[in-house]
């Protein structure tokens, strides 16, 4: 919600001339506006108190530099876990043969996961060092919108590949399909995402 917007100008020019919150609340429900539009109006300023006027704050924000930082972050995290997984699912292959395998995994591709894994897994841990550090630094960097919606992305992804991982597992069971190798892969998958889902799992609510 901008800060510009009617409803909190309303709640601002409210508050300055001493009307109660809940006068407010109940004027702006009559007008129409939502409970929450109502509350995320009134929760942008502190009632005013010791002859201060009404405070506003902090609100989310957001700037090129963490769309920056942010997206390297989750590119990285995207492109260490699909090798991570296409690197254990050859290995998988590889240690568990079945009767239809015709050919031995690619060693180039193998290759090509660890080249990747080599150069992403640093530059992550670099980058996910720096954030950590400056949000230690200044804890408002935490309310960056840039930052809630990466990690919501994430999270939604994360959940996705848990949830299909689930539904193939439960398939492969109803099918009689259920192999080592098959399990293996899905116990990896699990692996993946859930890493994932509770490296994030508190961004949704930062700041």
């Amino acid at each position: 919600m901008s800060r510009s917007d009617p409803l909190t100008e309303f709640v601002h020019a409210g508050l300055a001339a001493g009307r109660a919150p809940q006068d407010l609340q109940a004027a702006l429900a009559r007008a129409g506006w939502s409970g929450r539009e109502i509350a995320e109006g009134l929760d942008a300023w502190l009632p005013p108190g010791d002859g201060l006027p009404p405070v506003p704050r902090p609100r989310p924000h957001v700037s090129a530099r963490d769309a920056v930082i942010y997206g390297l972050l989750f590119l990285t995290l995207g492109a260490i876990c699909w090798h991570i997984g296409a690197l254990g699912f050859a290995i998988i292959d590889a240690l568990w043969p079945e009767p239809g395998d015709f050919y031995a995994p690619p060693r180039a591709s193998m290759r090509w996961s660890v080249a990747v894994l080599i150069a992403a897994v640093p530059l992550f841990l670099w980058l996910n060092a720096r954030v950590t550090r400056a949000t230690g630094d200044d804890p408002g960097r935490r309310r960056s919108l840039v930052r809630r919606w990466f990690a919501a992305v994430t999270l939604l992804l994360a959940a996705l590949a848990l949830m299909s991982d689930l539904v193939a597992v439960v398939y492969a069971v109803l099918n009689g399909d259920l192999t080592a190798r098959f399990a293996a892969k899905a116990v990896l998958i699990a692996v993946l995402g859930g890493v994932v889902f509770a490296w994030w799992r508190d961004e949704l609510d930062a700041g």
